[in-house]
């Protein structure tokens, strides 16, 4: 086993072990930085090698296909649902998800964080998160800022994330990291900066910045304390660095201790084994996109070809007797007796075709890999095709970007157990009041709610008194509290109290179906129950046809609870059941007391 001599020498190590490739399978290599670079460069329409960039074109082909993966495959915050996993206190859950939506999300960024995450695993084959101290949102590591890491498997070893801090920021670390060694390290540090983990670039900068490593991982121990021992520890390294003008290298240890909680988790795309990060959206392009580029190079020497103007004669002195690249439109000039000049045809160039349809048959590759097809993209069908077919071939093409997004939304409902809902916990258990913006089935079953628990204390206080119970006016306080409630808008203020959520056990789940609603089959759908209801209403009087009618809703993609009951009419000849009004009714469970006091 190598033994360095402390941290410096390992984090040197480190990183020349990561310039050298590692082999998935015979025959096959992969190098984590070649791979974020390459994929990087061809996502903003660069050249791998610099050979190539000089006045040439480049097609993205990239581009579409990854921008249609990123809306297909998002999960809105919306569809995160968090809920209270107590029957007896399962009311609670509408307070907990209208706080996680209007305040929590909002004050956290956490959509940003979510796009910054199924980017990364997109483009990479990849997303890392990390959990920062004391702060509900985590933070997507850049994968262009790992130092070093395992590339057989991320998280099986040391990973180090490279920083550039001004003096500014560094000194917020004060109190927190070695002030000394922060005052050594701003004092030494120089106006330049290399941008690339490979440094070999330097950059000019109008300010000072100083390159700090993060490392997380176990490690030995002797680089915690001094020591002999041979043990390993799990720990966290803070090591800034810079290189003098005479070349020379030096390190500074901001901060060292050990860490109990390994702060990072790792999404993958589709996962290959033996490589760090599975297969990503521009990787599985690299092909289609150096051949489209090569097919488009050569079409341009050929339009270059095609446009140059060549003249031929038989007059050997002609040239040398007149310069015709600075004759004037319609200027005369004269060749030897007998012999005449003329334009070589080079118009037409045979073999252009065969380039342009190379460049069609990637393009069509890319989009077959990529799951990106005509349809998807939101280009016009041929004329003829029929709607239902066009509708059942985007379905179809949506399967890949479904099942992706499955798994994204394993993923976040790992994150939010592990390292939101507790930060959410105790936030919400402070108490929190926050407008909200109610839907109009929230409306609809709160004003229930509400005027329930009235009408039931209203009947309380009356039976206490002796007092008779009318039920007219029983529905006409019901119906007066419905009124009230809706008349003042769907924005209403709710408070969590204090200690309400005090033990409460959240749990979440993210609906990754209702997001893949298509909006005009949903409204389509809903209009042709609707007219069939609405042109014999009598059917619903029928229970067969109310059970034909409910079967319909769930083959629709609905849910008929969310319709309510199927009203019967009573059976001719019966009387009608009397209504119990006296008995009181037990008080509807909800989270209804924050929002309204009759």
């Amino acid at each position: 086993m190598t033994k360095w001599k402390d941290i410096f020498e390992y984090i040197i190590a480190q990183e020349n072990a990561m310039r050298v490739p590692i082999q998935v399978l015979s025959g096959w290599d992969f190098n984590f930085r070649e791979h974020v670079r390459i994929s990087t460069l061809y996502k903003h329409s660069q050249f791998a090698d610099e050979n190539d960039k000089s006045n040439k074109p480049f097609k993205n082909i990239v581009k579409p296909v990854l921008n249609l993966q990123y809306r297909s495959e998002d999960i809105d915050v919306k569809d995160i649902h968090i809920y209270v996993d107590d029957p007896e206190k399962y009311h609670l859950s509408f307070l907990v998800k209208k706080y996680h939506d209007d305040v929590f999300v909002l004050e956290n960024d956490l959509d940003s964080y979510i796009d910054q995450l199924k980017e990364s695993k997109i483009d990479y084959g990849g997303g890392l998160s990390k959990k920062l101290p004391s702060q509900a949102r985590p933070e997507v590591v850049a994968l262009q800022a790992i130092a070093f890491c395992d590339q057989a498997d991320m998280m099986g070893g040391p990973i180090a994330v490279r920083h550039f801090f001004t003096p500014d920021k560094l000194r917020e670390k004060k109190g927190k990291w070695d002030d000394k060694a922060i005052d050594d390290v701003i004092l030494a540090s120089e106006d330049s900066r290399e941008p690339d983990i490979n440094r070999d670039t330097s950059v000019k900068t109008p300010g000072k910045y100083i390159e700090v490593y993060e490392i997380h991982g176990t490690l030995p121990l002797r680089f915690l304390e001094e020591t002999d021992s041979d043990e390993w520890v799990s720990q966290m390294q803070i090591v800034a660095f810079y290189r003098s003008k005479e070349k020379s290298e030096n390190w500074f240890v901001l901060y060292k201790g050990r860490e109990s909680k390994w702060p990072f988790k790792l999404v993958q795309r589709d996962a290959i084994f033996g490589r760090a990060l599975g297969a990503g959206g521009v990787e599985e392009l690299f092909d289609a996109q150096i051949w489209t580029n090569y097919d488009e190079i050569r079409i341009k020497e050929l339009l270059d070809a095609a446009a140059k103007v060549i003249f031929q004669t038989g007059d050997t002195a002609y040239a040398n007797r007149n310069k015709i690249h600075d004759m004037e439109n319609l200027e005369i000039t004269i060749t030897e007796k007998g012999e005449k000049i003329e334009q070589i045809p080079t118009a037409a160039p045979v073999n252009i075709a065969l380039f342009e349809r190379s460049v069609r048959e990637w393009y069509q590759s890319a989009q077959l890999i990529g799951a990106s097809t005509d349809p998807l993209l939101g280009m016009q069908p041929p004329s003829g095709t029929p709607f239902r077919l066009q509708e059942r071939v985007v379905q179809e093409g949506k399967g890949t970007h479904d099942y992706r997004r499955g798994k994204f939304a394993k993923h976040l409902e790992e994150v939010y157990r592990d390292w939101i809902i507790p930060h959410i916990a105790k936030k919400i258990v402070q108490g929190a009041k926050f407008l909200s913006e109610l839907s109009s089935q929230e409306m609809q079953s709160i004003a229930e709610q509400i005027s329930e628990n009235e009408v039931n204390r209203r009947v309380k206080e009356k039976i206490l008194n002796g007092e008779l119970i009318l039920k007219e006016e029983m529905e006409e306080l019901r119906l007066k509290i419905r009124s009230d409630f809706q008349k003042g808008g769907n924005k209403k203020f709710i408070e969590v109290l204090k200690d309400e959520m005090e033990g409460v056990e959240f749990k979440v789940k993210i609906d990754i179906a209702g997001k893949q609603k298509d909006l005009a089959a949903v409204v389509d759908s809903l209009s042709n129950i609707f007219r069939q209801v609405l042109a014999t209403p009598q059917v619903l009087n029928d229970p067969r046809m109310a059970k034909l009618l409910n079967t319909i809703l769930e083959s629709s993609g609905f849910s008929p609870i969310d319709f309510g009951t199927i009203p019967v009419s009573p059976i001719q000849g019966l009387p009608p059941t009397p209504d119990s009004i006296g008995a009181l009714q037990q008080p509807t469970r909800g989270p209804v007391k924050q929002l309204l006091k009759v």
